[in-house]
């Protein structure tokens, strides 16, 4: 867990470095998202109340399930990871992710709308995301909605059971008009969270009766123990329902996964939905590589956080804009490297790349071998600016100079970044 934390530290900081550089970023998440209907088939196996559901990829099947609720009403939700869907849009024109219908027939045509359309929200951005499929979800009137989360908390270093009478809007709305309405409890990572503890916090929410209390503690519980067991980084139900006729139930959930544990948690990596992610940010993990999209120019390549920000900031103080950016980390090869060069230079208007290496782990000869190998190979027509440090740090740069290529190289970083802007500029 804490090695997450420090994780998502180095990448929040990172994201700060980019944002003074003026970039609009793309962040290469660091954990796996699932679509909703799999997370709450998860919470089921868990013993967590949901809404009955049946996920749907066509019109056809669509339209079977939804008879399956014989004529009752139900909610037709497209499958897209991105939040904000209810006040979306299709780019064919449809308005709204989630649908009330009727009749079988209106889910079947509103389906069939839906999948193979790209749904636009305020996290996908203008590109949007495609649907590949509905989730057909029974129509539960809630009588009161609230809101639960499990999450780390960087300050504590433990999880943190977050709750709120105030469900079914944005939490942030919440925090920022009313943050009396949001209670956070700490959970002691060994002794996990017991009954008596989750009974309180379910009293301050406000249920209307003991058997709702026990109920959401009960449902508390098992969400933290799916936490706990599956390696989870977010576990956010909105809204926990208590419905009309008493019952509690989870309406919505979102659940993030800690893509380092991929090796013990493979159910959960099994639904991983490719189509979902950049293409270039999942042909860059199976290399290893961290990829970062950014707007600009001038394509970086580097090695480690720190290095990542100050390659970043330099370039800004130049008047210069980062592209494409990959972090090579520690363990890359001369291929891995070739491969990197290749994502950096996808997309338009990339005009020159400064690699920035310090050896320390990665050996600047591996680099300088990749650079090679990418520059030939590919025959790079735009300028390529190079500072190699650390270790086998000479070897590089007579690997390099043996090579007769066009490469620019520079010891000081100030002068690379420099002469990178100078390069995209011409």
């Amino acid at each position: 867990m804490i090695r997450a934390l420090n994780l998502f530290r180095s990448r929040a900081t990172m994201a700060q470095s980019m944002l003074r550089s003026g970039a609009n970023v793309g962040m290469q998440k660091r954990f796996l998202s699932i679509h909703e209907y799999l997370s709450m088939g998860l919470l089921n196996k868990y013993g967590i109340n949901t809404p009955k559901f049946f996920p749907a990829k066509d019109s056809d099947e669509a339209y079977l399930s939804t008879k399956k609720f014989d004529g009752k009403p139900v909610v037709v939700k497209a499958q897209v990871l991105a939040g904000g869907r209810g006040k979306g849009h299709f780019d064919n024109g449809l308005q709204g992710g989630v649908h009330l219908v009727k009749s079988a027939e209106e889910a079947r045509d509103l389906t069939g709308k839906m999948v193979g359309s790209k749904l636009i929200t305020k996290q996908t951005g203008a590109a949007g995301r495609v649907c590949n499929s509905v989730m057909i979800a029974e129509a539960r009137t809630p009588k009161h909605e609230y809101y639960v989360a499990i999450l780390n908390d960087r300050v504590r270093q433990l999880p943190v059971l977050i709750a709120s009478n105030q469900g079914g809007m944005s939490i942030e709305e919440v925090a920022k008009e009313n943050p009396d309405a949001i209670i956070t409890t700490p959970i002691d990572y060994t002794k996990g969270l017991d009954m008596e503890t989750a009974k309180q916090v379910a009293h301050k929410l406000g249920f209307s009766g003991e058997q709702q209390e026990n109920e959401a503690a009960d449902t508390f519980v098992k969400l933290y123990k799916l936490f706990r067991e599956r390696d989870a980084t977010q576990v956010e139900i909105n809204p926990l329902a208590e419905s009309e006729d008493g019952a509690v139930l989870c309406m919505d959930a979102k659940l993030g996964f800690d893509e380092h544990a991929d090796f013990r948690q493979k159910e959960v990596f099994e639904m991983r939905d490719l189509t979902q992610e950049d293409p270039s940010e999942v042909r860059a993990s199976r290399y290893g590589l961290n990829f970062i999209k950014l707007d600009g120019n001038i394509g970086c390549l580097v090695n480690g956080a720190g290095l990542a920000m100050a390659t970043l900031d330099l370039l800004s103080l130049n008047g210069g804009k980062p592209a494409n950016f990959l972090d090579v980390g520690g363990g890359a090869n001369a291929e891995a490297v070739k491969k990197a060069f290749e994502i950096v230079l996808e997309g338009e208007g990339v005009r020159a790349i400064l690699v920035n290496i310090f050896g320390g782990i990665m050996r600047c000869d591996v680099i300088a071998e990749g650079i090679i190998k990418a520059t030939k190979e590919m025959e790079l027509k735009i300028p390529l600016v190079v500072r190699l440090q650390g270790t086998k740090e000479q070897e590089a740069k007579e690997l390099i100079r043996q090579s007769g290529l066009k490469i620019q190289a520079y010891n000081d970083l100030d002068e690379a970044a420099r002469k990178a802007v100078e390069a995209a500029a011409q």
